[in-house]
């Protein structure tokens, strides 16, 4: 990056809780010009943070503790938030599991990393690593509420995940929170009564003979049944796309018309979806539903037996 950003000075403000520094650098604009620019920044090291969820129960574990910087920008300053701390040095495994057992009392056993953020990029270094990890009643092995020595006072709070959903923007106002929260809404809590598309083969290995189309058609509608007694909405691509592309003009798969719609409008419907079933056969146009979903953060599951109840 040297080639687009070059230091010049860097001078220490404070050095007390975290380091403020402010730092004259020039930066290279799009256009080739450079441009010499002044920023402060506040490094208080890498953290960590963790919800805790237990399925069976639906609830989230979380705390509540006094927050100054929010207090002084009009907030009450009591915070509903997930677990988190500090590196200090330490991997961020080895320390969210040791701060999620000091704020919660819970001791955690298998954790899940997620992905890493910058939270506050415009002036704050800090990198946060973020965690989920399953709880049982069995595993609180402590009362929680952080370390008395270090000026922690917080509430555990053991919430049902809709409430916890509910409360956001508005009891729950932490930026980790309610991102750990969303992610829990869409990749753990499955919600009831699924939307759930179909994707298989159609024309692969049909050379377009209509006998095989059916077959190919045949052994995807062979899990709607399934999946409609499990609890969930079944669709397949093709009952909509098919109407959709003749009442379009095409007069055969494959021709001009058909190609501009048919995969087009199964990825449209996939938008409206909550999962794909993927079910066995080679398949660009499947693939390419597992590609869609994925990127959008739906799950995609590739058996019946994967699919939880609705």
């Amino acid at each position: 990056m040297q080639d687009q950003v070059t230091i010049r000075n860097v001078q220490v403000l404070s050095d007390d809780w975290g380091m403020l520094k402010k730092t004259t650098f020039a930066l290279r604009r799009g256009d080739g010009a450079w441009v010499e620019q002044t920023r402060e920044t506040y490094d208080r090291g890498n953290g960590a943070t963790l919800l805790l969820y237990n399925l069976a129960r639906r609830t989230v574990v979380l705390t509540r503790q006094f927050r100054l910087p929010a207090y002084v920008n009009g907030h009450d300053g009591f915070l509903v938030e997930a677990a988190a701390g500090l590196l200090d040095g330490a991997r961020p495994e080895e320390r969210i599991r040791a701060e999620v057992e000091e704020e919660t009392g819970y001791r955690v056993k298998g954790v899940r990393r997620l992905w890493d953020a910058f939270m506050s990029p415009g002036s704050v270094t800090e990198r946060l690593h973020f965690f989920v990890a399953e709880y049982e009643a069995r595993d609180r092995v402590g009362a929680g509420g952080g370390l008395a020595e270090e000026g922690e006072d917080l509430e555990v709070l053991e919430l049902d995940i809709d409430v916890a959903l509910a409360m956001i923007g508005s009891g729950i106002v932490d930026g980790k929170t309610i991102m750990l929260l969303q992610y829990a809404r869409q990749h753990l809590f499955v919600p009831p009564g699924l939307m759930i598309l179909i994707a298989g083969p159609y024309r692969s290995g049909s050379g377009d003979d209509p006998a095989r189309i059916a077959r190919n058609v045949a052994a995807m509608e062979a899990c709607v049944e399934p999946l409609h007694r499990a609890g969930h909405l079944p669709l397949l691509g093709e009952w909509l796309a098919l109407p959709t592309a003749r009442l379009a003009g095409s007069l055969r798969a494959g021709d001009a018309v058909f190609d501009a719609v048919f995969h087009p409008h199964a990825q449209r419907l996939l938008a409206r979806c909550d999962a794909v079933l993927r079910i066995p056969g080679v398949s660009s146009g499947a693939e390419l539903m597992v590609e869609t979903a994925r990127r959008l953060g739906k799950p995609v599951y590739y058996t019946l037996a994967d699919i939880p109840p609705g």
